[in-house]
């Protein structure tokens, strides 16, 4: 692999000119905050554990700051961008940064929910500064769709950070920690200052790291039946797991019965259990007519 320029990556004047020439003005609806540090993208990089041989995928590269330090480590670099400005103009800006890299980048021009399929080889790593506003159902989404992915690094508002790498007991666990922890081994990464950004958000940055499992949760539950009790049991954190999966079970009743029956204590809270504890409930959910463990 030929080695970028030094100068390749973006610095703030970079950033303010790429702007100014394609009129793009970040948006507080899209979460638009662009990088302007090169020492913080190859941090993130660095952090995220980036090998020469990973196909990465990027979600909202915006302006490339990102994008440019990624090309430097890896082996391929798929980004996809939701706004027809900036995903016009991004493959140039590589070209015209990192030409001996250019190849090796490939652009998707779509709302990251709605992809389902990448271009090239199979992705092993995520790599993000997440709009803040989408992040968690951006990250679960792709979580789901692309099983390759082993390692993933995301920037996001330090909050939602908080949130992902919680565990059972914290005031703020909750539903990205459980859905989060289905798919990973969940921490915090560090936390990235508000002047490395432009502009400059009002709230700080952390970033979050996730290493997929090796070894699926162990359950007969599907996916999406264990979600919809860690959605219950959060849609009403404050009352006991009888009261609030009464909805989803049917009644308190058979809800006591799928918490017994899971090893859970029926005035137990959403917030204290693990998902492992969540999928056994999930397991144990009896169907009012057909009187069977339900699927």
């Amino acid at each position: 692999m030929s080695s970028p320029s030094p100068d390749a990556l973006l610095g703030p004047a970079d950033v303010r000119e790429l702007a100014a020439a394609l009129g793009v003005r970040p948006t507080k609806q899209r979460g638009q905050n662009f990088v302007i540090d090169a020492n913080t993208v190859r941090r993130i990089v660095r952090t995220a554990g980036v090998r020469p041989e990973d196909t990465v995928v990027e979600v909202g590269p915006g302006l490339g700051s990102l994008t440019l330090a990624l090309l430097e480590v890896a082996d391929r670099v798929t980004a996809v961008e939701i706004d027809d400005v900036l995903a016009a103009a991004l493959p140039a800006t590589i070209a015209a940064r990192m030409p001996t890299r250019a190849g090796r980048f490939a652009l998707v021009h779509s709302d990251a929910m709605d992809v389902t399929d990448l271009p090239g080889p199979a992705p092993t790593a995520l790599v993000a500064n997440l709009p803040y506003n989408v992040a968690v159902p951006v990250l679960l989404h792709m979580l789901e769709t692309f099983p390759t992915i082993e390692r993933t690094l995301v920037m996001v508002q330090a909050e939602v950070a908080d949130r992902l790498a919680a565990g059972p007991g914290s005031k703020v666990y909750g539903l990205p920690s459980v859905k989060a922890n289905w798919y990973a081994e969940v921490k915090r990464a560090g936390a990235i200052g508000r002047n490395v950004f432009w502009p400059a958000p009002n709230v700080d940055s952390g970033l979050v790291s996730l290493v997929r499992r090796t070894e699926p949760i162990k359950t007969t539950a599907a996916r999406r039946d264990v979600f919809a009790v860690v959605d219950a049991a959060f849609a009403q954190r404050r009352k006991t797991l009888r009261a609030a999966l009464a909805g989803w079970a049917g009644s308190a009743a058979a809800a006591e019965a799928a918490l017994v029956a899971a090893g859970v204590s029926p005035q137990a809270r959403g917030e204290s259990l693990t998902v492992e504890e969540f999928a056994a409930i999930a397991e144990n959910r009896v169907t009012e007519d057909a009187g069977e463990t339900g699927r």
